[in-house]
Order: C-alpha cells, then sequence, then structure tokens
C-alpha cells in the first residue's frame, strides 16, 4: 500500500474540532506543500481576510483543484478530475466516515487489510470513498451508480492509478427503484456499505440549498449583504447526486427496507444522515425490521455537524 504523508504532524496548527484521531487533516491544510506537490492549485491560494493561505470556497475549480491536490499528496492518486457541475466532496470528511467505518472493525492503521470489502451507494462521477478506502486501508471497493456518465469518469480515474485497478470496480444499477438489487450478487459479502444520499426532494430545493451555502461563505468572508447571481449547484450538482423524489427521507426508508433483503450479505450496512430530523424515523425503521444493533456517529467538521448511522442483523 502506498505510504501517506504526516509531514505536516509537525506544524504547530490547532487541531481541527471533531475529526477522527486518525484523519490525515486534523492539522488544517498546509498550502505551500499542497502547491509543491500539485502546482496548478498555485493560482488559487491567497491570503484570506484574517491573513492566513487559503482558497476562494465558493468557487467550484479552485475546490475541485484543492481536492485534486489533496488526493495527490496524501493519498497518491494522481489526475483526480470531475466534470463541470459534479458534487465536489470535502476530503477531510469523507476520509472521517472512511475512518469511523473501520472503527467498526477495530482496525488500526498501518497494515491493509484486503479482505475487507467495501460497497460504495452511488459513487459519483467523483468515487471518494472507494479511492479513500482502497488508499488508506488497502479494503477492495466496489462503486455502484446509476448514472453511467459518472462510472465512465470514475473508470478513467482508476485507468490513471493502476494500482487501483484491482482494488476498485464499477458496477451499474440499471433499475432506479433498487439500490442493492442487482449490484450485490447471489453468493456474493461485503463488510460495510457506504452511502451519501441525495437530500433534497427537488432541482429547486437543490439550488436553494446551494444559493444558502453560497451566502453563508460570503457571511464567513465579511461580506455581510452579499448575494451570488443565479445559484448553481457548485456543491453538487448531477441530478441524482443531489435530489431525488421524496428527499433524504424517503431515500433512507428504501436503503433500511432493501437492506433487510440482503441482511446476510453484507455486515454493516452505513449511510451519512444531513438532516437531523431524518434520524429518529430512520432508527425507528431499522429497528423494527429486526437489526441487532445501529450505531449513530456524530462527526464534526469546523462548524458542521453530520451524522452516519450504521446497522447490522448480524
Amino acid at each position: 500500500m502506498n505510504t501517506l504523508h504526516r509531514s505536516e504532524k509537525s506544524r504547530a496548527k490547532p487541531v481541527r474540532k471533531g475529526l477522527h484521531p486518525k484523519n490525515l487533516h486534523n492539522q488544517g491544510y498546509d498550502f505551500p506543500a499542497l502547491v509543491k506537490s500539485h502546482p496548478a492549485l498555485a493560482p488559487h491560494v491567497k491570503p484570506n481576510a484574517h491573513g492566513e493561505l487559503s482558497i476562494d470556497f465558493a468557487d467550484p475549480l479552485a475546490v475541485k483543484t484543492l481536492n485534486a491536490a489533496l488526493l495527490n499528496r496524501y493519498y497518491n492518486i494522481v489526475d483526480w478530475d470531475i466534470p463541470e457541475g459534479a458534487l465536489c466532496p470535502p476530503i477531510p470528511g469523507r476520509a472521517d466516515y472512511i475512518h469511523y467505518m473501520a472503527d467498526l472493525f477495530e482496525l488500526g492503521l498501518g497494515r491493509e487489510q484486503p479482505s475487507i470489502k467495501l460497497l460504495d451507494i452511488g459513487t459519483g462521477a467523483n468515487g471518494i470513498y472507494p479511492l479513500l478506502a482502497c488508499q488508506i486501508y488497502g479494503w477492495q471497493c466496489v462503486g455502484s451508480d446509476i448514472n453511467t456518465q459518472s462510472l465512465e469518469n470514475v473508470a478513467t480515474i482508476i485507468t490513471n492509478n493502476p494500482t487501483l485497478k484491482d482494488r476498485f470496480t464499477l458496477r451499474t444499477q440499471h433499475d432506479k427503484n433498487h439500490i442493492f438489487e442487482g449490484i450485490i450478487q447471489p453468493g456474493e459479502f461485503f463488510d460495510v456499505s457506504v452511502c451519501n444520499p441525495p437530500f433534497h426532494a427537488s432541482l429547486d430545493e437543490a439550488l436553494k440549498g446551494s444559493q444558502l451555502k453560497l451566502n453563508n461563505l460570503a457571511r464567513s468572508r465579511g461580506e455581510q449583504n452579499a448575494k451570488t447571481q443565479s445559484p448553481t449547484l457548485n456543491f453538487g450538482g448531477m441530478g441524482t447526486e443531489l435530489w431525488c423524489k421524496g428527499g433524504e427521507q424517503l431515500f433512507l426508508k428504501k436503503l433500511i427496507r432493501e437492506s433487510q433483503v440482503y441482511s446476510t450479505q453484507c455486515r454493516w450496512f452505513s449511510s451519512l444522515v444531513s438532516k437531523t430530523d431524518n434520524v429518529k424515523p430512520a432508527k425507528k425503521l431499522i429497528r423494527k425490521l429486526g437489526a441487532v444493533d445501529i450505531r449513530e456517529i456524530e462527526m464534526k467538521q469546523g462548524n458542521k455537524i453530520t451524522r452516519v448511522l450504521a446497522w447490522t442483523f448480524i
């Protein structure tokens, strides 16, 4: 497995409140080091209002380039790219999810566990969970998606990184009414499934959510009355990545119900839950369907709190 860099540990930066102890991004972003390993980031790095080096997080290209730099420097992934408008995931938060899933198996860093098999439901155009799981823990990963263009983009990333070829495979979900069916094969067993569900119920709601995030970013930069022009889906974009009929609540219900059907073929099912109101009904349904263990894992990055629900029937 590739060696991960830990050079930033020696820097006297405050630990980011709430990130997993094993997260390589606990010390914040070392922009000079990132620019050195990924020169394309240089034009986007400037001092912010506090005089610290940063990027404009409202600029989709800057965020995408930062991601490519982080994946290159810390996870030895080259030529990571996504189409315009595709979901651009925050790397530290996505790494946290993988570390917390490893905790379910009480796994330590520093050795590969190729026997652990992960399924990513809705891997999108970025393929981020399997990429991180492959590079941090050496797991075997399968990414599924209903969007063939998204899968083609991930296939290109895999081609550009030959060490992933035998670890990360892709599968197309041909039926929008199913999640696991058609993906988990007869006799196949996964140790964990991960998912970042679409959290909006409509395109309009997704656009409003994107506008709100952009306004919050503007305010954080001291632009009190700032309003961005015509909202775009900078924070996620291509249809199924961001919204679906019934939003997160209905998607979770479908995911949980179908997980029971495959209860003997996956040890831990899990999903991000972005809306607090969706946690209680989801846990109630999981219990009703006979899960023997349910974990609610809180993750923090800066002021943002998200949570993962994990459950098992085994």
